[in-house]
């Protein structure tokens, strides 16, 4: 299986290829170059297998057995599960008035992302293991895909992690599962922005093609293919939970609803539907609406501001998978996709040509949905199910009420559950309910805390690529005391944190902080060389500094 550009402008890379890279190298996603179609018997046989099993038969389709032999991938999959609650690892739960719900946060960090972060990690681990090589992971997250990539990767050891957050933009609990994971591997930033901004200082290091290859850098947001793959089957299980038979002539279709943000899961859902699964695809979105505008009017053009609200992992603006979605619909035309997407960063407002526009509005339906309106659906879902939803998950199921106030049920729909509602108690209260939270994650408050801050007027851009040419610094170090077999000199102190010669931090309860605590270990922060350097602490989530 090849992958190419959306924009039609890079080599063709295998699947090692397109996991290892973020971007192509042209600035666009990658896709596969062709779709399997699947067949009535090939639906009939995935349909009697569990959630793993359709993994491993999708990914057994996009990766190939000469890059990672079936029975190789099969174990990768199922190391990538075993730490998930639910013994089905997903979850259907059917609900009154023909509510189904599919539970896809039985993960560590009790998020949907789990899912295929879990998978992919797997993935890099062996194919860095066999090329005995390191790699740096760059993410920006506005809530669940920081904590899924920490969990993922912490504590390999040919994997570094960089992680962006949006400082007060995410729930505290989310927060919380980033900044308390004092592994030597993981380095949080706390941006004093929106997920938007702190998205330009990583497209922005992506971009430099030459830096990217002598830092062996990658991304595990929804740009990289492998999230995407992964996610299909979200939708392929949906289906085969919801569809009442497949000896009907044709297959009957049924409705899956997405609560997205960046459009992984309805980039995923597409490519299923292109695949041949009879999926009705209906998007649901909070104020932040660009995907709405789009589905509606071909209006794919920023708002003024990203919009804070109850579903805060999806308050972007810039959904980025969009344009795999586009590139798919035009009938794989990069030239048309390459033109449209450089319009939107040249001018932040695009329209969609007519037949484009078209298409999307058959292949997905869309909803905006109000803060109010979250709220009364977590409520409703309670008094009628005594069921508690996240306020992303009730960003769809708002959806199937509206549809059934109106007189419109189905029988086959199914609503995507991106989330647990233990990971926003401030949404539950909001909604007049009462948090019910576990005990791993309320023993996250009692935990230390690191977060290095990135704060307006800071170089970001300069401040991630130093930090990235010192952890390159650190493996090469690492590969000379190894080849000298020399033991490690590394004092107590210094692992207090990751790397005291890369940051300054926020280090609750037991620890030193900021730049005083990088002083006292007697190491600068790189940026104090070429960047402008912060003195002020990133306060930390538990409210110390």
């Amino acid at each position: 299986m090849w992958y190419i550009s959306t924009r039609g402008m890079a080599p063709q890379v295998d699947f090692e290829g397109a996991l290892f890279s973020g971007y192509a190298p042209d600035g666009g996603l990658y896709m596969p170059e062709e779709l399997p179609q699947l067949d009535r018997e090939t639906l009939r046989h995935w349909s009697m297998l569990s959630y793993p099993g359709l993994v491993k038969e999708l990914c057994a389709l996009f990766i190939g057995s000469e890059l990672i032999p079936r029975n190789d991938l099969n174990d990768l999959i199922d190391r990538a599960f075993s730490r998930f609650r639910h013994r089905e690892v997903v979850h259907l739960c059917r609900l009154k008035n023909k509510l189904n719900v599919l539970e896809l946060w039985h993960g560590v960090t009790y998020a949907f992302k789990d899912l295929s972060m879990s998978c992919t990690a797997q993935f890099l681990q062996y194919f860095l293991e066999k090329r005995k090589k390191h790699v740096t992971v760059v993410v920006g997250t506005s809530g669940d895909t920081g904590s899924a990539a920490i969990e993922s990767v912490q504590g390999a050891k040919n994997m570094d992690i960089i992680v962006l957050l949006p400082k007060g933009h995410c729930s505290k609990i989310q927060e919380l599962q980033m900044t308390t994971v004092l592994k030597e591997n993981v380095h949080v930033f706390g941006v004093e922005g929106n997920s938007d901004e702190l998205d330009e200082p990583i497209k922005a290091v992506f971009g430099d093609v030459a830096f990217v290859k002598k830092h062996n850098l990658m991304s595990l947001n929804s740009i990289n293919w492998s999230r995407v793959l992964v996610q299909m089957a979200h939708h392929f299980f949906a289906y085969f939970q919801c569809v009442p038979s497949l000896d009907m002539y044709p297959l009957p279709p049924v409705e899956v609803v997405v609560p997205t943000g960046a459009g992984g899961n309805l980039a995923a859902g597409c490519i299923a539907q292109k695949m041949g699964l009879p999926i009705h695809l209906v998007v649901a979105v909070n104020h932040n609406d660009i995907i709405h505008r789009t589905v509606q009017s071909g209006d794919f053009s920023l708002s003024e501001a990203v919009k804070p609200t109850l579903a805060s992992a999806m308050d972007i603006q810039v959904p980025y998978n969009m344009e795999r979605i586009f590139w798919l619909l035009s009938g794989s035309n990069s030239q048309e996709t390459k033109a449209l997407m450089e319009q939107f960063e040249r001018t932040q407002s695009l329209h969609l040509p007519k037949e484009l526009h078209s298409k999307l509005s058959e292949a997905v339906t869309s909803e905006s949905v109000s803060d109010d309106a979250i709220t009364r659906t977590m409520a409703r879902c309670w008094d009628e199910n005594k069921y508690l939803l996240c306020p992303h998950s009730a960003v769809a199921v708002s959806y199937h009420y509206q549809q059934t106030d109106k007189q419109q049920p189905s029988d086959h729909r199914c609503c995507l559950a991106s989330a647990s509602a233990a990971k926003f108690p401030e949404a539950v209260l909001a909604a007049g309910l009462t948090p019910e939270t576990p005990a791993e994650i309320l023993a996250l408050e009692h935990k230390n805390t690191y977060c290095t801050p990135m704060q307006r007027g800071d170089n970001w851009t300069m401040m991630l690529r130093d930090t990235i040419e010192d952890l390159s610094q650190r493996w090469k170090g690492h590969i000379l005391r190894a080849q000298n077999s020399q033991p490690e000199l590394a004092s107590s102190s210094r692992k207090v944190c990751l790397s005291a010669a890369l940051c300054p931090f926020s280090l609750g309860r037991a620890g030193v902080g900021g730049s005083q605590g990088v002083a006292q270990l007697g190491v600068e922060p790189p940026w104090g060389r070429r960047g402008k350097r912060s003195t002020a602490l990133c306060e930390n989530v538990n409210g110390e500094s």
